[in-house]
């Protein structure tokens, strides 16, 4: 049995954060702190990333079995659940396979569709260096720059860098299995539904990922799905747009189901 990686705040009913590809639970921390105002708050570094379990699988029926075991670990039999990206679409086949078990979803710039590589230069910029060899995290940044030309994104990178006990660094998360598994990343959710709980879709204005077309196949699975969009804020809108963020994400919470 799988046990991820996780962190709490707060008390009060749960509710569950999931992050996105290359990422880690410490991305939603901020969020997660001021929401434990309100909700007892779980964030997971789901397996391959961050400190949860390195393991060959990686899909999103295995993302949304591994969320089943930690919430039965937690007796947690019941959820809001919000995730990010990847944990977007993890959350979405956790609730079309589980709906009793999610009493509302949110969902953060992602659709339930298959998308179309667009990671290459990050593989690529990741694969261009041995983290074991190099001495500080400005020589990583150096090495990534050319692939990775946006600051922000090799930042968000690099928190995946660890020093190792022995010298050096290392990655927490298993870049080989990612980059391995990653056209499974790109499909939509496999469990068929649907999800009839409160749904909101959350999406950045300056984000292509959810586009007005994708509302009719939104709907096929989450039939009671709103859809919010977050000015001035992109794919990471947690980072850019963090308290119009919580603004949504409160008021949905507390909206009657």
């Amino acid at each position: 049995m799988i046990e991820l990686n996780f962190k709490t705040f707060g008390e009060g009913f749960p509710l569950v954060i999931l992050h996105g590809l290359f990422g880690t639970l410490d991305n939603w921390q901020t969020q997660a702190k001021a929401l434990a105002d309100h909700y007892s708050v779980y964030i997971l570094d789901q397996r391959n990333h961050g400190r949860s379990p390195h393991l060959p699988d990686f899909d999103y029926p295995t993302l949304a079995e591994d969320l089943h075991q930690f919430l039965d670990q937690h007796w947690i039999y019941e959820t809001f659940l919000l995730g990010h990206s990847m944990g977007g679409k993890t959350a979405m086949e956790y609730a079309l396979r589980y709906p009793d078990h999610v009493q509302k979803l949110i969902i953060v710039d992602i659709a339930p569709k298959e998308y179309a590589p667009g990671h290459e230069d990050i593989f690529a910029g990741l694969n261009a260096f041995d983290p074991a060899t190099i001495t500080s995290r400005q020589e990583a940044e150096d090495y990534l720059a050319p692939k990775v030309p946006d600051p922000g994104v090799r930042q968000f990178l690099l928190k995946n860098l660890s020093r190792n006990k022995t010298g050096g660094y290392e990655w927490k998360m298993n870049l080989p299995v990612i980059q391995e598994k990653y056209a499974d990343i790109l499909q939509p959710p496999q469990a068929e539904g649907p999800y009839n709980g409160p749904t909101l879709f959350i999406r950045g204005e300056r984000s292509s990922y959810v586009l007005d077309e994708d509302l009719p196949r939104i709907h096929r699975y989450f039939p009671r799905a709103q859809l919010l969009t977050i000015p001035d804020a992109g794919h990471w809108v947690h980072a850019e747009a963090p308290e119009a963020l919580l603004d949504a994400v409160l008021q949905f919470l507390r909206e009657p189901a």
